[in-house]
């Protein structure tokens, strides 16, 4: 055993598996990250080298180490072995009194005969560091709604039926929405039906460094036998090629070699295709070729689902009335909500309190206090277009049914109530309107809240939104 970067003892052979591992993360993770990640691991080695546990010191540093450094560490100890590695992941044993005294064995035997009773952790899926999937992102943890349903539906397609019909298959939307979660999906669900298939899930970035990799070290031989052989390619955030010419001189060659074998291509984007900037026209007409699909902020009924549902994972109870205060108040995006249920959950247990909506509003007044500071037209904007679901864009429109005029209105008279801004200022911010059409719309909905008891409660609610 290596416990970071120490030898296990004065006889121990520099070149291990684990040891060459360690000195090449060193080399590729900056110093602080290693230290605080990779240097604390402790490893233990089996004798034919077939099988590597790592010991994580608690819950919140080994779901890190799987997420970020898992599939780096499982793909250079298979290449560093030149055969399969098993890579497992366990919580360490708090430290206690030895049953033996150090002296009398070495420190591998105690950590072999402390193996047992390490907390055991799923182990990695052995495509994993070949595919850099994460398990844990699939069809089934994703929640559907509204704002997904159509990326999800092409999803499952693609997953089932590949190299057919949505090939490219883009996926497109703002930070934080769930396309990664999406791409991961379709590479897991393959990988259940066919375990043998060659699939990468990679980040923009990476394809980049490869690139450059590949151009520095005269390996572009194993640069396209890599990329060029593969059943499904699951690249994100393709908005990073601008003005990388070889990059994308290289993409494209790979995206034709994929095409031509039937493979699948799976591509995602904070815009639409056509909204690239400074990508190559033939790029983007081949991102254009297959399905383009967009994912929205999900909407309230959404947001209360995921709440819920990534508290039981947490083994956490959210009650549904804590949910929907979180979700009215957290509005932009999946990973935001995320953020907000940690912190609820951390202070919940810190202070050893039941969830509920006075412990939320404590665990979040920063944030509260934050989006009360930032009421503006295009927040009232979103709030009552989710509220009412219709699209953002139909707040500054031309279209004119009551589905639409109506909100419409409601978020004019709401932009006059809880901001600064003169008439003439809202008008423009709603499509250019007349201040006039502002001035009509605060004097219908104000006088109509007097009359109508259902559009007072609306009102109301939107209001408590908007503030926090």
């Amino acid at each position: 055993m290596i416990e970071g970067s120490l030898p296990i003892s004065p006889s121990a052979d520099p070149s291990s598996l684990w040891s060459t591992c360690v000195d090449q993360l060193a080399q590729e993770i900056p110093e602080q990250q290693f230290n605080t990640w990779i240097r604390p691991l402790s490893a233990v080695v089996a004798p034919d080298h077939s099988k590597v546990v790592l010991a994580v010191a608690n819950r919140f540093k080994l779901d890190w180490i799987r997420t970020q450094y898992a599939g780096r560490i499982a793909a250079l100890l298979e290449a560093n072995q030149g055969s399969a590695v098993t890579v497992e992941l366990v919580l360490a044993p708090r430290e206690g009194p030895s049953k033996t005294s150090p002296a009398s064995r070495s420190v591998q035997d105690q950590v072999l005969s402390e193996l047992p009773d390490l907390a055991p952790v799923e182990p990695l899926a052995h495509t994993g560091p070949r595919t850099r999937l994460n398990p844990a992102l699939t069809f089934t943890t994703l929640v559907e709604g509204s704002a997904n349903r159509m990326a999800r539906a092409a999803a499952i397609h693609v997953a089932g039926s590949l190299g057919q019909l949505y090939n490219p298959l883009f996926i497109y939307g703002g930070v934080g929405l769930g396309k990664t979660h999406l791409v991961h999906a379709i590479g897991n669900h393959l990988l259940a039906d066919r375990p043998q298939a060659k699939v990468l899930y990679i980040h923009a970035e990476q394809f980049v460094s490869d690139v450059v990799k590949a151009y520095q070290r005269k390996t572009f031989d194993e640069f396209k036998e890599r990329y060029h052989s593969l059943d499904l390619l699951l690249i994100d955030d393709v908005q990073f090629f601008a003005n990388k010419e070889r990059t994308q001189e290289e993409f494209f060659n790979a995206f034709e070699a994929l095409l031509a074998r039937k493979s699948h291509i799976v591509l995602t984007s904070d815009t639409y295709p056509k909204g690239l900037a400074d990508i190559h026209e033939r790029l983007v007409s081949r991102f254009d070729s297959g399905l383009t699909v967009a994912i929205e902020p999900p909407e309230l009924e959404m947001r209360v689902a995921i709440l819920i549902n990534k508290a039981a994972v947490e083994n956490a109870v959210m009650p549904e009335e804590v949910a929907f205060f979180v979700a009215k108040n957290v509005r932009s995006n999946v990973r935001e909500l995320e953020g907000a249920l940690r912190k609820i959950l951390a202070y919940s247990r810190f202070n050893q309190k039941e969830i509920s909506i006075q412990l939320a509003r404590d665990a979040l007044k920063d944030l509260l206090s934050i989006q009360n500071r930032q009421i503006g037209v295009e927040n009232i904007q979103k709030t009552v277009a989710d509220y009412y679901k219709i699209k953002v864009a139909d707040m500054y429109s031309k279209k004119r049914p009551a589905s639409i005029a109506r909100p419409r209105q409601i978020a004019m008279f709401l932009a006059k109530e809880l901001t600064q801004k003169s008439l003439p200022e809202i008008g423009e911010l709603f499509g250019g309107r007349d201040h006039t059409t502002v001035l009509h719309a605060v004097r219908k909905i104000g006088a109509e809240r007097l009359q109508n008891n259902e559009l007072n409660q609306q009102l109301h609610v939107l209001e408590q939104t908007l503030k926090g």
